[in-house]
């Protein structure tokens, strides 16, 4: 009942939403969890409640503070076995008036937050022969949506990268997949239907409405339901499953 038992796991973003649901799943499947973020203040509640281990504050933009953190967890609790890469961010507005830091920003959060993890602990991995990588993208790295050009053009390049680094690890034990979730039930989207409300005056109803609209199922997904996707991914039934992009989204797509 306990098939990552001895393995260690870093969660980026950890201290909330999905993040803070994969870190509690990883910890049931008996890994030692290591959670990533900027606010320690929400990444020790993560761990109050038994959600994770223990965390490191870094800004995952910033790679020589994820060196700084990898370098802490790995010497508490051993070589990083499992990475989920999780943390990001969105912003919405019309693409003209979207500048080049617009851009910018969206690369940095999304892309290169997971490149940097990815970077501070693939060689380890494939010295060992074993490795877990999971990106958190979304349905917005698979097709467009009007009005978050930047944010989908930085998921679509995490899909990218992970497509790629699967086929230059797939020999050495490391497998790389994303899981890409359509619209979660998370504090980011609360704010999302406080923003829809606030600049169109729909109900919360209504503005839920516009959400849900693109799942075929017609309902948010739950965080605990991209967890299991991970899960899945980071065990052995699942280690012929490399390069992949896996929609959890009601069938959207």
């Amino acid at each position: 009942m306990t098939p990552l038992k001895g393995r260690h796991a870093l969660v980026t973003g950890g201290g909330r939403g999905i993040g803070r649901a994969i870190a509690s799943s990883l910890v049931r499947a008996g890994a030692t969890v290591t959670v990533v973020g900027r606010s320690p203040a929400t990444l020790e509640h993560a761990i109050m409640h038994g959600d994770a281990h223990a965390a490191a504050v870094a800004d995952v933009t910033n790679a020589q503070a994820v060196e700084a953190a990898v370098h802490d967890a790995v010497a508490r609790y051993g070589p990083v076995d499992v990475l989920i890469a999780n943390a990001g961010a969105a912003v919405s507005m019309p693409f003209l008036k979207s500048g080049p830091e617009v851009f910018r920003q969206m690369m940095d959060v999304n892309l290169l937050g997971v490149t940097n993890m990815a970077q501070a602990v693939l060689g380890s991995m494939m010295e060992r022969g074993f490795g877990r990588i999971v990106a958190v993208a979304s349905t917005a790295g698979l097709k467009g949506y009007p009005y978050v050009s930047a944010y989908c053009a930085a998921k679509h390049a995490v899909v990218g990268f992970v497509r790629s680094l699967a086929l230059e690890t797939a020999r050495v034990g490391v497998t790389v997949n994303a899981v890409c979730p359509g619209f979660t039930d998370t504090d980011l989207v609360a704010e999302s239907l406080e923003k829809i409300m606030a600049k169109t005056g729909r109900s919360r109803d209504e503005a839920m409405a516009e959400l849900v609209k693109h799942n075929p199922q017609g309902r948010l997904i739950q965080a605990a339901e991209v967890a299991d996707a991970v899960l899945w991914l980071c065990g052995e039934g699942a280690r012929s499953v490399t390069g992949q992009a896996i929609a959890v989204a009601g069938g959207e797509i």
